[in-house]
């Protein structure tokens, strides 16, 4: 019995599992030893170009470790024994290299173990800090890079739960620590006082389907529990408190270390969003948490409209202006909130300066939705606004002396040939990041890390005159390989970080100097993780659908493969749609063949060692009709073209059998298998992991579909794959963390699909992953995904028989 009840528990529905199933299945030692292979550690560089510190990372973490006791209240997910989230992927070894000598320096005093995250370099770069999480509590510990030792310097345990720490200079850090241990935690009453009530009178409320929400009286003692903090000053191991204990969403520092910008949250706390949109009050304290203003009390975001580019209609993104001492600065909705309204004007950003008591100064408006601002200094500022509902992006140049918003970039967020990158930054004197410019102040540097071109991929710097409206190009990656820009280390002397790779060669880091090439300099000297993989061949293939739009999809073909010799493979595809305004945006080309691929637990390219081809990254755009249309009134036509086209594609190239062919996707992209499969006849095997298919169940909106259910029921049903499993008769195999936290994925969209598939007589197995959210970490987990997914494959693609079946036959 105790057998058969531990096969229900982790199989979840899949009630035609025997007894035997119910055990963790291992992939090809290929497959698994990919997995589990130790990759290259990760970088940070000083500002200064003279130090690097590597961090390496930990092994995927057992499912025993998945299990430790967990809360999921308000949106978060908490450890209860250490005030810390749960579920954090942790630095397990780090150490320090000079770039200038080239020698490695092993760092003392670290914990060990060591489960360490939050790594940030000091103002001066002299310093680095990093929290370690232990099992009861979190420390934080500052390393001296001169002397390469570390030294815990709180006696407070920290309180994590909504963010680490924040360095005020070389000798002080500002931290959230804990007010009671956790053995003070409210017990859970032996019998409810009450059944837990909600109400609404009146007002609407479309939120989306949150989950891990408050639910009763008990969660919300938790949640103040556990989320109110004491804001703590730590000077050279010495602890001050600011102010008194509350729940504390975020605190910034003012640049000239006065002041204190506070959001605190605030009851009733909602049982319809997450913490971030309970009420909460901003507020001014100085540093001793005194109360100087009280800028802003603004109501639970339940009430919220519903629709892209919609706000509340009360002041919103407070924070301190970079480039001057103590300046607050907010935007305020000129049209009530909603975007349709037609108004000149949509947004304003105000400023208030300190002591905070002079009128609010209006410093521009925006004709979209205000997005944000980087500021540089008093004569430049570049402003983002835009609006999702329509695609659009457009960067102005701000004057705060003149008062001059200029518009200088117009586009569409899908084009991403017309991307001029992102604006570079540096510390000021404040050691706040603000624009980073040359030539007297005139051009600022962009700096695109995909730099998508016809040619594919390559990254590049621009510097750009902001008078002149007008781009030169500093540097671009060479073709043949992927090479981005992590840092700039000076600006005047065109000296650049960046990270070089190709299909072949691990990413590196190099120093490029762009005015004197004989100075470029490898600095890291990483090798390939996968040797397995050598020999494996990769190629970014361009294709066109039948209505004439391009295609791309990135193709692996097994090591030592002739098509000549070998005949067509067995193929899996692996996609996610993405919609476009423009069909010109969504036939340009993104990626680059020469990146390296890093595999992790949910890549399909494991497979190409096992004798399959895999289109990766198959494109499956979905293009508004007209202006008046938008992408998904014709979502199931288009969906089934693009996966035409990547049959097609690989069937001439003579490399793909048309009649041996997988389909397969995460989250929408399992969305998009399962439609696949119940409106066409292309595939022999689906696989769809943790997806939503029954779209009444996200009635509010998904992806990046704005319209309700209600505005739009024919869509809903007609793209929800759940009313047609009637129709499914491919074999399935659907796969789901029995913990996902994802917006609309919830669980039961995939219990409810396996269940109808299976009352129509289809091909269906259900695979429930015990303690997994939306992404899987769990090592056993990963390992057995990678074996159903494979045994799937070659159970009804190749059609033989799973080593389990094979066994069965030997014994009859």
């Amino acid at each position: 019995m105790k057998r058969l009840f531990f096969c229900f528990f982790f199989a979840g529905f899949s009630f035609l599992l025997n007894a035997q199933d119910n055990s963790y299945k291992t992939p090809p030692k290929d497959v698994a030893d990919m997995l589990l292979t130790k990759r290259p550690p990760a970088v940070s560089v000083d500002d200064k170009g003279e130090w690097m510190l590597l961090m390496e990372s930990s092994s995927y973490p057992s499912v025993e470790e998945l299990a430790r006791p967990e809360l999921k209240i308000a949106g978060l997910r908490i450890n209860p024994a250490n005030f810390a989230p749960s579920r954090q992927t942790f630095v397990s070894g780090a150490y320090l290299k000079n770039i200038r000598s080239n020698k490695e320096f092993k760092i003392q005093g670290l914990p060990a173990p060591l489960y360490g995250s939050a790594f940030s370099w000091s103002p001066s770069d002299k310093k680095i800090a990093f929290t370690h999480t232990s099992a009861g509590r979190v420390d934080l510990y500052v390393v001296d890079v001169n002397t390469q030792k570390a030294v815990r310097i709180n006696k407070t345990p920290l309180n994590t739960i909504n963010g680490a720490y924040t360095w005020f200079d070389d000798k002080s850090i500002l931290y959230r620590g804990i007010v009671q241990p956790a053995t003070a935690a409210p017990a859970r009453p032996a019998v409810p006082g009450g059944p837990a009530v909600q109400e609404n009178y009146g007002k609407a409320s479309p939120r989306p389907t949150f989950q891990d929400l408050i639910r009763s009286p008990y969660d919300e003692q938790l949640f103040a529990f556990y989320a109110t903090t004491q804001l703590i000053r730590n000077t050279g191991g010495a602890e001050t408190k600011i102010g008194k204990p509350a729940i504390y969403s975020s605190y910034t520092l003012s640049p000239d270390k006065k002041f204190l910008l506070i959001r605190t949250l605030k009851k009733p706390f909602s049982y319809t969003v997450p913490a971030n949109g309970f009420p909460s009050e901003i507020s001014i304290t100085d540093l001793n948490g005194k109360l100087i203003k009280i800028l802003a009390d603004l109501p639970s975001s339940e009430t919220a409209p519903s629709g892209y580019d919609n706000v509340q209609p009360f002041p919103r993104g407070f924070e301190w202006r970079d480039d001057e001492p103590s300046t607050i600065v907010w935007c305020e909705p000129l049209d009530s909130g909603l975007i349709k309204k037609n108004v000149e004007y949509h947004d304003a950003v105000y400023a208030q300066p300190a002591p905070f008591t002079a009128a609010p100064k209006l410093l521009f408006k925006t004709k979209m939705r205000f997005n944000g601002v980087i500021w540089g200094d008093a004569s430049l500022a570049i402003v983002t606004e835009g609006l999702r509902s329509k695609q659009l992006t457009q960067m102005d140049r701000f004057n705060s002396i003149t008062e001059d918003l200029e518009k200088l970039i117009t586009r569409n967020t899908t084009d991403a040939y017309a991307n001029p990158g992102f604006p570079v930054t540096h510390p000021n004197q404040y050691g706040k990041n603000v624009l980073l410019t040359i030539d007297n102040g005139n051009k600022i540097l962009l700096n695109n890390s995909s730099g998508s071109s016809p040619k594919g991929d390559l990254p590049f710097l621009l510097a750009y005159d902001v008078h002149k409206k007008k781009a030169d190009t500093i540097w671009r990656c060479a073709e043949g390989w992927y090479e981005n820009v992590v840092k700039v280390l000076d600006a005047e002397k065109g000296i650049l970080l960046t990270q070089r790779e190709n299909e072949k060669e691990v990413p590196n880091y190099w120093i490029r100097n762009t005015k004197l090439r004989i100075a470029d300099r490898q600095l890291t000297a990483f090798t390939n993780p996968y040797p397995v993989m050598e020999g494996v061949s990769k190629e970014k293939i361009r294709y066109k659908r039948a209505d004439g739009v391009d295609l791309t999809g990135d193709l692996y073909l097994p090591k030592g493969y002739n098509k000549d010799r070998d005949g067509k493979l067995p193929v899996l595809i692996w996609a996610y749609p993405a919609e476009y305004n423009s069909a010109a945006d969504a036939a340009q080309v993104r990626g680059s063949e020469h990146r390296f691929t890093f595999v992790a637990g949910g890549s399909p390219v494991f497979y190409v060692t096992q004798g399959y081809a895999v289109l990766n990254n198959a494109e499956m755009p979905i293009v508004a009709a007209s202006k008046d249309k938008k992408p998904n009134d014709d979502f199931i036509r288009q969906l089934t073209m693009n996966a035409e086209a990547a049959i097609n594609i690989l069937d001439s190239m003579g490399v793909g059998d048309r009649n041996k062919v997988a389909v397969g996707g995460h989250s929408y992209g399992a969305f998009m298998t399962a439609n696949l499969l119940a409106h066409t006849s292309l595939f022999k095997a689906g696989i769809a992991r943790s997806g939503a298919y029954n779209r009444s169940l996200t009635p509010f909106g998904f992806q990046n579909e704005d319209r309700t259910y209600w505005q739009a029921p024919e869509l809903y049903h007609g793209m929800s794959p759940f009313n047609y499993a009637d129709k499914i008769k491919t074999p399935l195999l659907l796969i789901h963390g029995e913990m996902d936290n994802n917006t609309g994925t919830f669980p039961i969209q995939s219990e409810r699909m396996f269940n109808a598939i299976k009352g129509h007589g289809g091909t269906v197995r259900y695979v429930s992953l015990p303690y997994e959210s939306h992404g899987y970490a769990g090592r056993e987990n990963l390992l057995h995904v990678l074996a159903e997914q494979f045994e799937w494959m070659e159970r009804y693609v190749k059609g033989k028989n799973t080593p389990a079946e094979k066994e069965e036959k030997k014994g009859f």
